[in-house]
């Protein structure tokens, strides 16, 4: 089997640090989470919908959730989102907007689109990873999925 086909997250972020604290704070939470990172838009969706260097992965094998931030390179998170929704293949994949913006047009934009939760990323270091933790031990042990195919 494909290493990427069978994750439980996709953690979409193109910054190096914030992408370092938490992947570090998801893996402390719980060490066997499988993570696959797109740092950008266009990778995120390649990832999704099977397209580009993931053609091999099955769509059937989505994420348990999306840690999405806004602020990407190529595509947007609000197209990825966009994009997400729109798609009966992925619509049901919770999406947790984790970005550093707080404008209230980005946050009214992307509850209309569907998103599950928007969280603005806390500037310091032990509340970052702290919500990120949070984040990871809510949407990944406490949170009950739809499964579509039930």
């Amino acid at each position: 089997m494909n290493p990427t086909s069978s994750v439980d997250l996709l953690l979409v972020e193109d910054n190096p640090q914030d992408l370092e604290l938490a992947l570090l704070a998801l893996h402390k939470a719980s060490p066997s989470l499988k993570i696959h990172v797109a740092r950008d838009g266009s990778e995120a969706l390649d990832f999704l919908f099977c397209e580009g260097s993931f053609a091999d992965r099955l769509i059937s094998e989505t994420p348990r959730v999306i840690l999405l931030d806004l602020k990407l390179p190529k595509i947007d998170g609000l197209d990825v989102l966009r994009r997400i929704k729109k798609d009966a293949r992925t619509s049901s994949i919770p999406v947790v907007v984790l970005t550093s913006s707080s404008e209230q047009r980005d946050l009214v934009e992307s509850y209309k689109l569907g998103v599950n939760s928007y969280i603005v990323k806390p500037v310091n270091f032990e509340r970052y990873t702290q919500a990120v933790r949070d984040l990871g031990m809510y949407w990944m042990l406490l949170n009950q999925p739809l499964n579509v195919g039930s």
